[in-house]
C-alpha cells in the first residue's frame, strides 16, 4: 500500500485505530492539549539496494486528550515522488503508560502503531517500528508554548542535525549539521554547514550559506536560505519549538526531510539519567556493492559518568524482523556540549542530547530527558519504578523488555521490610514476605532488598504484555507493563553494571581478564540471562540441569570483534538458577586486547560487553570437545544488587 495514499481517504475515514494489545494508559495525561507535530515516512521499492518507492511527511498541528485516549490532527502530507500535498483531519488513539512508553495509532497507515516514549517536557518521540507495509519513519510532537511564539523566541547558539531521503536513491541521502545564531529579531546571518551525500562516502561538504532570515508564521518560525544552485539548504524550513525554546524539530514543507535541534550555551552541558530517544540511520558503507541498509528505532539509554546502556527497538528491511539491540558506549563532553563516536557526532544541550551521522554512517537522532517517576507510594507504600525493570546481568534499560526465563532486578521503594537471599534452589516465590507476580504467576524471587529485588520471569509468561507487580506483606505495588520477546540476552559483567568484560571463564573456571585472555581456538563459558525458553522445560526458578541438558529452544549465536564464534552448547547454565551459559570457540582472525562479545538471539542483538584476547599462536589448537562448564564463581559473587 502506498503511504501517501491513505489521506485521501480523510472526508470518511473518522478513526484509523491501530489493533494493539492491552496497554497501561495511567501515563496518558502526559500527552494533553495542542502540539506540534512531524512524521516522516520513508518505504522501500525492495530490500535489494535500499531504493525507497515513496518518501513522505506528514506536518500540522495534533490536539491530545480532547477524548480520553483520543487525538486529532489537522495535517498536511507531502508525497515527495506524486508531487502532491493535502491537508485535512485525521483522528486516532494513544496509550501511555506511567513510564512515558506507549504508542499511538499512525495516522499514515491503518492497523500499525507509532511506539516511543514521553520526554519530561510532554514531547513524545517514536518509530513505527513493527509495521505492516514495509517502512521506516520518525514521528516527533512537542506541546505548543502557552505564550504566541515570535521572532524573540528564536534567540541564542543552535546546533541542528539534518537528513535527508527525499530523493529516493541512497548515492543522494543527505545527511548535515547546521549551526545558527539567530538574533530574536528575524535575523540568522551566516549558517555553518557540514555535510555528507551518500555517493561522497566519508567526503564531508562544508558550506557557509549568508544572509538568512526568519519569521514566524502561527507559532513556528519559518527559516529562508537563499536560492542557489550550489548551496545545499535553499528556501524555506519550518521550525517547532518546546516550551523552553531549547529544542526545535522540523524540515521543508515542500519535502521529507528531517531537523533536530538544541540550543546551546544556556549552561553546563551535562548527559546524565535516563533518556528517551528516535531516530534513523542509512549505512552507505555498502554502496560499493550496489545497495544501503536503512534502519529506524526507538529505544532509552542511561547515562552515566562517561558511561551508556542503551537499548534500540530496531527495524530494518535487511534483517528478517524487528529485534531489540542493547549496547554499551562511552562519552566526554565538553563545554561546547559536541562530540563524536566513530559514526556519529553529537551536541548535548539542557536535557536534549541530538546526532548526526559520520559519513558513510549516515544518520540522524534525538534524545531527550525522561521524566523523574516520582509518586506519593514511593515514601508511603510499595513502589515499583516504572522504568526499573532491568536485565539482571547487562542492566539494559526497561525499554528492552522481558523474556521467559530471565533474571530481573526490579527497582522501587518499598519493596521488601529488609534484606534477604534465597538460601537455595527452586528459588522460592515468596521471600521476605515479597512476592513478584508476572501476567499472575507468581515469580521465584533471588533476593529481596527495600529498594531492589531480583526474581525470575515465569517460563509459562507469554504474549506480548507483562503486567508486572510486587506484593509487600500483601500490600500491592502499583503495576507495570512490559513487552515481552523471545530473548532479551545480558550478559553478566565482572563489574556487574553490564559494561566491562564479561562473565567469561576459562575451561579450568578462572576468568578470561587481560591478565588471563582467551586464546585463539579455545573454548570459553558465557554466563548471561535471558535466552528465552528451554528444552527439556524446567520448573521455574530450579537449576539448570546436569544430565539432560536445557538448550535453548531459539538459535543462540555469538561474535567477537565481528567475527562469528562456533556456539557448542546454549542453555541453562548446569546447578545454577536465572543463568544460561554459551560455551563458545574463540574464532580465528582477532586482534589481540579487548573485543566486543556480542550474544545474538532469534529477536534481540546484545552488544555491551568485552572479552580479553590473546596474540594468535603460530596455528591454532584443535577446539575441545564442547561441555557445559559448572561456574566457577558463587551466585553471590556473579550476581550483586545494581543500586542505581
Amino acid at each position: 500500500m502506498k503511504l501517501a495514499r491513505v489521506l485521501l481517504l480523510i472526508s470518511v475515514a473518522t478513526g484509523l485505530i491501530a489493533q494493539t494489545p492491552t496497554w497501561d494508559t495511567s501515563g496518558n495525561g502526559m500527552l494533553t492539549g495542542q502540539y506540534y507535530f512531524r512524521q516522516v515516512t520513508y518505504q522501500l521499492s525492495s530490500p535489494v539496494n535500499g531504493a525507497l518507492y515513496d518518501t513522505v511527511s506528514l506536518y500540522g498541528t495534533v490536539t491530545f486528550g480532547t477524548i480520553p485516549g483520543a487525538y486529532s490532527m489537522n495535517a498536511t502530507l507531502v508525497d515527495v515522488q506524486a508531487q502532491q500535498m493535502q491537508s485535512g483531519t485525521l483522528t486516532g488513539t494513544y496509550s501511555i503508560a506511567a513510564s512515558g512508553q506507549g504508542f499511538l495509532s499512525n495516522p499514515l497507515s491503518k492497523g500499525d502503531s507509532i511506539y516511543g516514549l514521553v520526554n519530561a517536557q510532554g514531547i513524545f518521540v517514536g518509530s513505527s517500528t513493527e509495521n505492516l507495509n514495509g517502512y521506516n519513519d520518525v514521528f516527533i510532537a512537542a506541546p505548543l508554548t502557552t505564550t504566541v511564539s515570535g521572532p524573540s523566541t528564536f534567540k541564542g547558539s543552535y546546533s541542528l542535525a539534518y537528513m535527508d531521503l527525499s530523493s529516493d536513491n541512497p548515492l543522494y541521502t543527505v545527511g548535515a549539521m547546521l549551526q545558527m545564531n539567530p538574533d530574536g529579531a528575524g535575523n540568522v546571518g551566516t549558517v555553518g554547514v557540514a555535510a555528507y551525500v551518500g555517493q561522497n562516502g566519508s567526503a564531508k561538504a562544508v558550506q557557509s550559506l549568508p544572509n538568512v532570515k526568519y519569521r514566524f508564521s502561527n507559532g513556528a518560525a519559518v527559516v529562508t536560505f537563499l536560492n542557489s544552485n550550489t548551496a545545499l539548504f535553499t528556501g524555506d524550513y519550518w521550525l517547532y519549538f518546546s516550551p523552553d525554546g531549547n529544542f526545535v524539530f522540523g524540515g521543508s514543507p515542500y519535502s521529507s526531510d528531517l531537523l533536530v535541534g538544541v540550543r546551546t550555551g544556556t549552561g553546563t552541558p551535562n548527559l546524565s539519567g535516563l533518556y528517551y530517544e528516535a531516530g534513523l540511520d542509512q549505512d552507505e558503507s555498502t554502496l560499493s556493492a550496489g545497495y544501503a541498509n536503512l534502519d529506524s528505532f526507538y529505544g532509552s539509554f542511561s547515562a552515566n559518568g562517561g558511561n551508556i546502556v542503551g537499548h534500540q527497538r530496531l527495524l530494518s528491511f535487511f534483517n528478517p524482523s524487528t529485534e531489540n539491540y542493547t549496547y554499551s558506549d562511552t562519552y566526554t563532553v565538553p563545554s561546547n556540549g559536541a562530540y563524536s563516536s566513530p559514526a556519529m557526532n553529537y551536541v548535548v544541550g539542557s536535557g536534549i542530547r541530538i546526532g548526526s551521522g559520520i559519513g558513510p554512517y549516515l544518520g540522524i537522532s534525538v534524545a531527550l530527558q525522561a521524566p523523574t517517576m516520582s509518586s506519593s507510594l514511593s515514601t508511603t507504600g510499595v513502589f515499583l519504578d516504572p522504568t526499573g525493570i532491568v536485565n539482571a546481568g547487562s542492566s539494559a534499560p526497561f525499554t528492552a523488555g522481558i523474556a521467559p526465563g530471565e533474571l530481573l532486578n526490579l527497582y522501587g521503594a518499598n519493596l521488601a521490610s529488609g534484606i534477604q537471599v534465597a538460601s537455595g534452589v527452586p528459588f522460592p516465590t515468596t521471600l521476605g514476605n515479597v512476592q513478584v507476580m508476572v501476567n499472575n504467576i507468581p515469580a521465584p524471587i533471588y533476593y529481596v532488598y527495600p529498594t531492589v529485588l531480583a526474581a525470575i520471569v515465569p517460563y509459562g509468561v507469554t504474549g506480548s504484555i507483562a503486567k508486572v507487580q510486587v506484593f509487600n506483606n500483601n500490600v500491592p505495588s502499583n503495576t507495570v507493563t512490559a513487552w515481552i520477546s523471545k530473548t532479551a540476552p545480558g550478559v553478566l559483567t565482572q563489574s556487574a553494571n553490564g559494561l566491562g568484560y564479561g562473565d567469561v571463564v576459562h575451561l579450568d573456571g578462572s576468568l578470561v581478564n587481560a591478565k588471563n585472555p582467551a586464546q585463539i581456538g579455545e573454548t570459553v563459558s558465557v554466563y548471561l540471562t535471558g535466552l528465552g525458553a528451554v528444552s527439556p522445560t524446567i520448573a521455574d526458578g530450579d537449576a539448570g540441569p546436569t544430565t539432560q541438558l536445557a538448550n535453548t529452544t531459539g538459535t543462540i549465536a555469538a561474535y567477537i570483534g565481528g567475527v562469528a564464534a562456533t556456539v557448542g552448547y546454549a542453555g541453562l547454565a548446569p546447578q545454577l538458577a536465572g543463568l544460561y551459559q554459551i560455551n563458545l570457540t574463540v574464532p580465528a582472525g582477532l586482534t589481540a586486547g579487548d573485543n566486543n562479545l556480542d550474544i545474538a538471539g532469534p529477536d534481540a542483538y546484545s552488544s555491551e560487553c568485552l572479552i580479553a584476547i590473546g596474540p594468535a599462536p603460530a596455528s591454532s589448537p584443535a577446539a575441545p570437545a564442547y561441555r557445559a562448564v559448572p561456574h566457577a564463581l558463587s551466585r553471590r559473587e556473579a550476581i550483586v544488587p545494581k543500586l542505581r
